[in-house]
């Protein structure tokens, strides 16, 4: 039986672990802004950095976390280092909650509320 088989299989230890790693990545709206942009197209820092609005070194770090967690990668195109999201299930959870909570918010026509309790 696979991994996606086992539906009701309660995952691993490691496995929540490695998960809580990735969401709490995700967690900055930086960084999620970023993995949006790269789910949408390869860029390199300097664009990406014009794209969410950030400090070149400061992109860069997050870049490096979140290729360290296996949710963006790069390769080498001459003297550049262009990143982007390889992972279908990575660009559909990022799809999925930014569509809902946008979809939710245009239907409300108010701003999307942050969560009660939220990374307490």
């Amino acid at each position: 039986m696979t991994a996606r088989a086992s539906r009701f299989e309660d995952p691993s230890a490691d496995v929540l672990a490695e998960a809580a790693e990735a969401f709490a990545l995700l967690a900055s709206p930086v960084r999620l802004h970023m993995v949006w942009a790269l789910a949408q197209g390869e860029s390199d820092v300097s664009g990406l950095a014009e794209r969410v609005g950030g400090a070149l070194p400061a992109v860069s770090q997050h870049l490096t976390k979140l290729k360290l967690a296996g949710l963006v990668r790069s390769r080498r195109e001459g003297r550049r280092q262009v990143y982007y999201v390889d992972d279908p299930e990575v660009v559909s959870v990022v799809h999925l909650m930014i569509g809902q909570l946008a979809e939710r918010a245009e239907q409300a026509k108010a701003p999307v509320r942050r969560l009660r309790g939220a990374g307490a």
